[in-house]
Formats: C-alpha cells, sequence, structure tokens
C-alpha cells in the first residue's frame, strides 16, 4: 500500500508500505475513504520535535472495515467506521469515566500512519463507530473531522463548560479553533469571541456562530477580550494552540471562577502557580477523548445538522501529502483532506 512517511524535518514523501495485517485479535483493518494532515503533525514537519527515523504519519481516519480479529464483535467487515486518534478499549474505568484517550490499553494512532491506504486500528470495538449505512461522499470530510479535530474542538468546549448564558472566547483560528466556535455554538454559548487575525477563517468562524472577532494577541488580545466582557473576562476560554502566548493569553482572558479548556498540543509551555492561584481560574484539558462525543457527532452531522467538514480549506490526492503539509505550514491552507 501508499503511506506518507516522515524522513527528516519538511521531508514528506509517499512510498510503498507493508499492508496492515491483524496482530491481536482486538484488531480491525479499514480501507480509508480518506485522511488528512493535522495542525500537531507540523510540530515534528517544522522539526520543533525529534523525527526518530522514518516515521509513518497520520492519525485521522475513515473508512470501510476489510477484516477483523476473532475477538471483535461489534465492527463487521463492510461498515463505514469513524475512529479517534487514540485506539481504546472503552471499558476501562478509565474509559467509562469518559476518558478513553487515557484508557490503560490505549495506542496513538500516530504510531500507526492512517494517511495511507490501509490501517490497523487496534482495539477495534472500543475505538471504531459504525455509520448507519455507507455515506454519501458529501459526508465524508465531516466525519472524517470527527476523528479528531471536532471531537478535540469539542472537548476544550466541554472543558470550559460553555454553554447557556456563557460567553465563550477561543483562542486559536486553525481547524480545532474553529470547530470548538462551532461546538460552543452547539452548546447554547449566549456570546462566542473567536481570537483571529486572518479573514478566511474569521468568515468560518462567523459561519460557525461566533459573535465577534478580535484580532489583538497577547496582552491586547486579553485587553479586548476585558473591554467586550464589562472588564471581567469571559466565563469559558478554549486554548487551541498550545504555546506559552496562547496559554497565557487564554487564562488572562477568563474571568474569576472561569473555565479554560485546553486542548492545544503544548510546546514549551511553563506557568506560574502564582498566577494561577490569583488568578482563580479551573483549567482543565489535555488530549481529547474523541470517542466519548463520537456517537453524537456522528449523528449530528449523518442528520445534517453541522458541517464541520467545511475546515477542509484544500483537497489533495494521497500522493501530493508533501503539498499539503506545506500548505498548512505556509497558512495557505486551513486543513488538508487527502483522499485515496
Amino acid at each position: 500500500m501508499r503511506g506518507a512517511v516522515l524522513y527528516a524535518p519538511g521531508d514528506i514523501r509517499v512510498e510503498e508500505r507493508d499492508d496492515p495485517t491483524i496482530l491481536a485479535p482486538t484488531d480491525a483493518i479499514i480501507r480509508l475513504s480518506a485522511t488528512c494532515v493535522c495542525g500537531s503533525g507540523l510540530w515534528p514537519y517544522r522539526g520543533v520535535e525529534a523525527v526518530d527515523g522514518p516515521a509513518p504519519m497520520g492519525h485521522e481516519y475513515v473508512g470501510i472495515v476489510e477484516e477483523v480479529g476473532s475477538e471483535v464483535q461489534h465492527i463487521k467487515p463492510g461498515q463505514f467506521v469513524v475512529g479517534s486518534f487514540w485506539a481504546s478499549d472503552n471499558t476501562c474505568e478509565i474509559c467509562q469515566a469518559g476518558y478513553q484517550s487515557s484508557c490503560v490499553q490505549r495506542v496513538l494512532m500516530g504510531t500507526i500512519g492512517t494517511q495511507a491506504e490501509l490501517a490497523r486500528v487496534p482495539l477495534a470495538d472500543g475505538t471504531l463507530v459504525a455509520t448507519p449505512d455507507l455515506p454519501p461522499d458529501d459526508l465524508i470530510p465531516s466525519l472524517l473531522a470527527a476523528s479528531d479535530v471536532l471531537g478535540t474542538g469539542w472537548f476544550g468546549a466541554v472543558a470550559a463548560q460553555a454553554g447557556p448564558a456563557k460567553t465563550v472566547a477561543v483562542v486559536g483560528d486553525g481547524a480545532v479553533g474553529l470547530l470548538a466556535v462551532l461546538a460552543a455554538s452547539q452548546l447554547g454559548a449566549e456570546r462566542i469571541i473567536a481570537m483571529s487575525r486572518h479573514e478566511p477563517r474569521q468568515q468560518l468562524a462567523i459561519e460557525f456562530g461566533a459573535t465577534d472577532i478580535v484580532t489583538e494577541r497577547g496582552d491586547e488580545g486579553v485587553a479586548q477580550i476585558k473591554e467586550l466582557t464589562g472588564g471581567l473576562g469571559a466565563h469559558s476560554v478554549i486554548e487551541a494552540v498550545g504555546t506559552q502566548e496562547s496559554m497565557l493569553q487564554a487564562i488572562r482572558s477568563t474571568r474569576p471562577g472561569g473555565h479554560v479548556g485546553f486542548v492545544g498540543v503544548a510546546h514549551g509551555v511553563e506557568l506560574s502557580v502564582e498566577e494561577l492561584f490569583f488568578s482563580a481560574v479551573h483549567l482543565h484539558g489535555g488530549p481529547a477523548p474523541v470517542r466519548r462525543f463520537l456517537p453524537e457527532l456522528i449523528d449530528l452531522i449523518w442528520n445534517r445538522q453541522i458541517t464541520p467538514g467545511k475546515v477542509f480549506h484544500q483537497t489533495l490526492p494521497l500522493h501530493h501529502a508533501a503539498e499539503g503539509y506545506r500548505a498548512m505550514d505556509q497558512r495557505r491552507a486551513i486543513k488538508t483532506l487527502l483522499t485515496i
């Protein structure tokens, strides 16, 4: 099969890889219908994270089940399925509490690499969720978004306790930040402030439910949030970048007693415990337990109540994956979908 492999910073190649096989009786093999480039994949692409030899890339995936292991009971060949970027058994105590991304048996799908024609999915019964039927082609981008960026944005909104009568601010205008806007709107937030400097992203944020746009960053951005909220700060702030500036901007934009949901993959972030102590804000986040939300998200997409696939600003065939990385790295694309 063909698959994308990162050899060194900036060096993505699509090459022949071994077809996956069933390694454990709980595995499934799926033939991907679509995959995509994730903003978190830009960290190793840029050399911020070390690359340990040729590394398969990709952790977002939808497709049709081709084969299942002998212990898989609920997922069947021929089904169209959506999975999370963490494989999980969905039965352990941590999963049952809603934190499947910290499952005791979890497997990071990025170590398997789903920017490929085929993929092995461990713990298939716990990880995969089947759609009611084979989806029409126009739903596939939105279902693909559910496997990571929609679920991650949704978790950010839930962690920030976005909801009715709340003012929500979103720090970050990538795919996760934009879909956090959509999630906050679906959760009933009264006011949603998107922090963005880029007009196409601002327009999509408004389409997803943003009521206000703030273009400033850092302390100036915080000041604008305070001005829009009577000097108090937002009730709920979603951090969707993962840098020192974005984390401080999120915390400082939150009113005392408010909630920060942080879902950006943190790099080089150091927080002052003293500042956190006196801020009196709640801070919760981490790797999103996408599996918790998948049934609800698939239902919303299937019934055409939301269209998160609009974050795919570019569509390329798999063999042009390198251009997809370049476009996202250079901010020429919000998110790149790769067709198989």
